[in-house]
């Protein structure tokens, strides 16, 4: 039944998308050694590097508004494998973020690390630490984006950010037409919180093309799959901050959703992707209280969009492949003088040389906020542009 929905759709559907995604702007990507043990067991090495060299230009009556920097956007060492059938294991440790700002900061920690537990195809369990199941953006492989990076601003949930300490339960169903993670995790934590209540997570999707079976997702999967996705999230916990911080009254709750969109469709001409996503975050405005937690992260009321496109030309050129990328998101704040909000736009492009293992890129962003911040110039109108190396081994 399910291939019969693809068949069904795939033809209409493609036609009128690619024609969007050109209008609309102009083998996952891990190396590294393996080594087996015992019947059963594997251990891969693979170490990641993103280096960025990044230029601002704020709106300014002076220089000081201006920054050029070069630093590490990502730098990682990561092991994975399989303990047995049943389970595998994943961790890395990144040093991230040396000489951004002219800090030297050399500091390492593990941004991940869990256990699999895959029982089958249906029913499988991530314990430890691991990307929040909430937005599709999230979920992304950061080493296999359609655009430079992902969101400014809308990618991360308030409540551990990119990642968070818990338990999923997901799986697919339907020969891989549904993919479903159930997420319970650590959320918000502290004395600032009314009660320590765990942050529960629920996310579905549904692939009306080739499916996306795993956890996460890619950016773009390089003309090497038919995909229609469709996906939705909802995100909640109770009593995560005082509306009245000095007086401990007026508990709020956390709840966010979001719905997002994922295509991309191979031709003779090239590879047309497209993706959207509208998401809210929402704890009652807390911000606008009389006396609120200041520690409250600000997107914790947040509506916000994007919309991106990319366009991989179907032959090299010269050792690589060149794709093309847009990209323009909206993000709107529940804060005082509304500082926050603002519209960023930008365009750039690829050079994938051995695909996402080593690819040159380039990206130029124009950044407007609704309201000028007279005294901070990173909330002022800026442009931006932004040059990078990755490397996978």
């Amino acid at each position: 039944m399910t291939r019969g929905i693809r068949q069904f759709i795939r033809q209409p559907v493609l036609g009128a998308c690619a024609v969007a995604a050109l209008l609309l702007g102009a083998a996952p990507a891990q190396a590294g050694p393996t080594i087996a043990f015992g019947k059963e067991g594997s251990l891969t090495f693979v170490y990641s590097l993103q280096a960025w060299g990044q230029a601002r230009d704020f709106t300014s009556s002076t220089d000081a508004g201006k920054s050029t920097d070069f630093f590490l956007r990502r730098n990682r060492f990561t092991a994975f494998g399989q303990f047995n059938d049943l389970v595998g294991y994943y961790a890395n440790i990144d040093a991230p973020a040396d000489s951004k700002g002219g800090r030297d900061e050399k500091s390492i920690f593990w941004r991940d690390a869990y256990i699999t537990i895959d029982h089958s195809d249906a029913l499988r369990l991530i314990v430890g630490r691991f990307k929040n199941a909430f937005s599709r953006e999230n979920l992304e492989a950061c080493f296999d984006p359609l655009t430079m990076d992902r969101a400014e601003v809308v990618s991360y949930t308030p409540w551990g950010g990119s990642r968070d300490t818990g338990v999923a339960l997901w799986g697919n169903l339907a020969d891989g037409l549904v993919n479903y993670k159930l997420m319970v995790s650590d959320g918000r934590e502290g004395d600032a919180v009314v009660r320590d209540r765990q942050r529960v997570t629920a996310r579905a999707h549904v692939s009306l093309l080739d499916p996306e079976t795993d956890y996460g997702y890619r950016g773009t999967y390089l003309g090497t799959k038919h995909v229609l996705t469709i996906g939705a999230a909802v995100d909640y916990q109770p009593k995560v901050a005082y509306g009245d911080y000095i007086g401990k009254t007026d508990p709020k709750d956390y709840k966010a959703w979001t719905v997002d969109a994922f295509y991309e469709q191979p031709t003779a001409a090239g590879t047309f992707t497209i993706a959207a996503a509208v998401m809210k975050y929402d704890t009652g405005k807390v911000a606008l209280g009389l006396s609120p937690d200041g520690t409250v992260p600000a997107q914790a009321d947040l509506k916000a969009h994007y919309i991106k496109a990319g366009y991989l030309l179907p032959h090299k050129i010269g050792p690589g492949r060149l794709q093309l990328f847009g990209r323009f998101e909206r993000s709107t704040y529940s804060q005082p003088r509304g500082y926050r909000d603002q519209k960023w736009a930008g365009i750039g492009a690829h050079y994938l040389i051995s695909g996402q293992n080593l690819k040159l890129s380039v990206e130029y962003a124009t950044v407007k906020f609704d309201v000028q911040n007279p005294y901070d110039p990173s909330q002022r109108d800026y442009k931006q542009a932004t040059a990078g190396l990755q490397f996978i081994f």
